[in-house]
């Protein structure tokens, strides 16, 4: 459970929820082809478990007291902008995050996994 306090009072989300909203946010982004798992403990569970794609796979959050880190796992469109994919990402994630949640992500991480052509 994710947990912020304010003057107002505190906000508390759920990590699944979190994870499941910023996997589809980052999903429907241009160039972005899937998500990719994070470490190997992921794909042996998605072995055994004969789990398909899913949108939160690729999506980690570390947080504590009044701070929340989001890494970000992606396989990208070969020819696009890295650049721009990624600033795209950060921005839209940020701004879900912050509308839906009220959180304020401190820092959020986009790593490229790979590419997949045409």
């Amino acid at each position: 459970m994710l947990k912020i306090e304010n003057q107002l009072g505190s906000i508390s989300v759920s990590k699944e929820y979190m994870v499941k909203l910023i996997g589809a946010t980052v999903t429907n982004c241009f160039g972005v082809v899937g998500m990719s798992s994070v470490g190997a403990k992921d794909i042996f569970s998605k072995f055994l478990n004969g789990k398909k794609d899913e949108i939160d796979r690729g999506v980690s959050i570390k947080s504590g007291k009044n701070f929340l880190y989001v890494s970000l796992h992606i396989i990208v469109r070969y020819g696009t902008n890295i650049n721009a994919i990624t600033d795209s990402i950060k921005n839209k994630v940020r701004f879900v995050i912050e509308n839906e949640t009220g959180f304020s992500p401190d820092k959020i991480d986009v790593f490229i996994d790979g590419m997949q052509s045409l």
